[in-house]
Formats: structure tokens, sequence, C-alpha cells
């Protein structure tokens, strides 16, 4: 069996619906940042977003690197010279994850694998290519942090992954062995990729919100049907590895 068990978050462990095209979003938005005396078009809110989104992106690494969104947030307010203090700019953030999230739910049988590694005194861990702001509140808000030993999100390293710098942080800060360790996810260029330059062995879940070319990579074990409650025997068999 293994020791370490590290999760990626979305489409793995929680199912989410979000929709950050939708008019109506920009159009809250553009009207919170009007309140605050940061004039904004719904259009040219959403425009200036994805531009500096890109230019913070490309300011700390490019295309492998994962941007704060909250200061982007924030530098939306200065861009219109309006203070905006840390709280504002997370308060600014989780309004609008909530506007653009559709749903989010926990997979059917999640909490119960989860207590059982936990109760069989392994350790827990979540690697996700996520936002602080967005995730950490979400993670809490369907009861699951308490299962986790530890929690890296890509926002708050600067890189996401398959970056190997994500997956060695995480096991150099826990004192994980790779190969006492499996990722499980649900997305094989990120998670599946990224665990095997690591050494590790990995558990593929295809899922609604999986991206659509999959096959390319091999991970040491699948489970095709989305059905979560599968992995329990794959993974916590004594002869896992």
């Amino acid at each position: 069996m293994y020791q370490n068990y590290i999760f990626d978050f979305y489409g793995t462990l929680a199912d989410i619906r979000t929709d950050e095209e939708n008019p109506f979003l920009w159009k809250k938005m553009s009207e919170i940042y009007s309140a605050f005396g940061a004039a904004y078009e719904a259009v040219e809110l959403q425009q200036a977003f994805r531009g500096l989104e890109r230019e913070v992106q490309e300011g700390i690494g490019g295309e492998d690197a994962e941007p704060d969104l909250t200061q982007v947030f924030a530098l939306l307010y200065e861009r219109k010279q309006v203070p905006c203090d840390p709280v504002q700019a997370k308060m600014t953030a989780v309004t609008f994850r909530a506007l653009s999230r559709e749903f989010i739910r926990v997979y059917d049988g999640v909490t119960e694998l989860l207590a059982e590694l936990r109760s069989r005194g392994r350790g827990v861990y979540l690697l996700s290519n996520a936002q602080t702001d967005f995730t950490r509140p979400e993670i809490g808000m369907l009861g699951l942090t308490g299962y986790f030993d530890g929690i890296f999100i890509s926002a708050e390293q600067g890189c996401k992954k398959p970056s190997t710098a994500f997956f060695e942080r995480l096991l150099k800060k826990f004192h994980l062995n790779p190969r006492e360790s499996i990722m499980i996810g649900n997305d094989e260029s990120a998670d599946i990729a990224g665990a095997r330059r690591v050494g590790m062995d990995s558990l593929y879940i295809h899922t609604a919100i999986s991206p659509k070319e999959y096959g390319k990579i091999e991970a040491t074990y699948r489970v095709m049907d989305g059905d979560f409650r599968r992995i329990r025997d794959l993974i916590l068999r004594e002869n896992a590895f």
C-alpha cells in the first residue's frame, strides 16, 4: 500500500462548472468596480482583466507559470487610480468566483476514501492548479480541508502541473518519497505526466471535465467511467506497489 496519496482537486475530488465568459458576470463585476470608484464598462473590464492576466503570467515565467488572479483584480483598481488593499482584492476575487460558479459538489465516494486513508495513517495531500481565493474557500465549503495533511495551490507557488518544480516542492516540504506516493487526477497532461517526471505512480480518472484528449500518457491505474468509488479497490490493495 502507498504511504502518501496526492490528489488533484477539480474534476478529481470535486465536480464544478463555471462560466467566466457570461456577460452577466462582467456586468455585475463592472458595477462592483464602479461602486468603488473604478468605472469600467462590462466589455472593457473583461478585456482589461484578460490582458493583465497575460501580463502577470508572462512576468513570472510564461506558459508554465501560474499568475495569482487576486493580484490581477487589484491591478484593475490601480489602473483607474483607485487604491486597493489586500482585503478588498480578496473580496473582489471571492465575489468574481461566486458569480461565475454555476455549481460545485463532491463526487460520490470522495469523503469516505479520504476518511479511510486518514484512519489508516496515510499521508493525504492536495496538489491543484488553482487560485488561492477561489479554491481554499471551495475546499472549506465542501468540508474537505481537514482531510489533508498539506495543500499546495499553483497560484501560491507561481508554477503549475506538470511542472516538476511544483511536485518537488510538495515532496520536499513534507519529506515524501515519490516511490511510496501516488498522484490521482483527471488530467493526463498535468497530473499523470507530472507524476511520471518525478518518478511517482499515478491513477487517471476520466470525468466529465477531463480534457478531451486522453490515452497518450500511460498511468499506473485507470478509471475510465468516472466512478470515484472504484479507486479504493485499486489503490488500497496491500500489493498496490
